[in-house]
């Protein structure tokens, strides 16, 4: 083998051995310093606006990206009280917050509870993400996290742990899974953490979106 060849070859070599040491410590650093799940989503507290009462939605102005502050009128509905007569029944926001869903049909009857609207406060999110319960006890509140959110992927938003889950996400199934028969399969449960967003860098985030979290042990 020439010189050449050979001075190549080594220095192939090199260069395989240098990559391979940066990526097995990349994967080191990775594995001890952080723990990654994409398994979780920006959340936010839902609130129902519902009929106060039986009767007729005369008025309604809760449109979709509507803002309204709580105790702020959104409709009305007209009922008669005992003797006959009409009267107007405000239809209110509990909280502050943004419209994301509207249900009424102005001029329509409704029933007293019928959900008239959803809203959720678009100021005050978080991220619910899923660990693996293998892994739970590598979680304490107040540890950084990195957030980045799969509709925006040139911004990194950070927050911390603020609470974890005293229940797995599968305990308030409606259908919860149980062993009938003796081949059981034992399956990894997740426990839910929140994870608070310290800023969210004035991107549109909303309830729902997918992300990914990395949270330094």
């Amino acid at each position: 083998m020439s010189t050449r060849r050979l001075l190549l070859l080594n220095i192939i070599i090199l260069l395989v051995l240098v990559g391979g040491g940066f990526g097995g410590y990349a994967y080191y650093n990775r594995t001890v310093n952080y723990l990654t799940t994409d398994n979780a989503q920006i959340a936010g507290q839902q609130v129902t606006i519902a009929a106060p009462a039986n009767g007729k939605l005369i008025d309604w102005k809760a449109d979709v990206g509507s803002n309204f502050s709580k105790d702020s009128t959104v409709g009305s509905i007209s009922t008669t009280d005992s003797k006959g007569a009409p009267v107007s029944i405000n239809v209110t926001l509990p909280t502050d917050g943004t419209i994301v869903q509207n249900n009424a049909v102005p001029d329509s009857f409704v029933a007293a509870g019928t959900p008239l609207a959803q809203e959720y406060d678009l100021t005050k999110l978080w991220v619910t993400a899923n660990i693996d319960e293998t892994k739970i006890d590598e979680i304490a509140t107040g540890q950084d996290v990195d957030i980045y959110v799969d509709a925006f992927p040139n911004s990194t938003l950070k927050g911390k742990v603020q609470q974890i889950g005293l229940a797995t996400s599968g305990t308030f199934s409606l259908l919860p899974s149980t062993n009938t028969t003796g081949n059981y399969t034992k399956v990894t449960q997740v426990v839910p953490i929140k994870v608070s967003i310290e800023d969210n860098k004035g991107v549109a985030i909303v309830p729902g979106m997918n992300v990914t979290v990395r949270i330094h042990k």
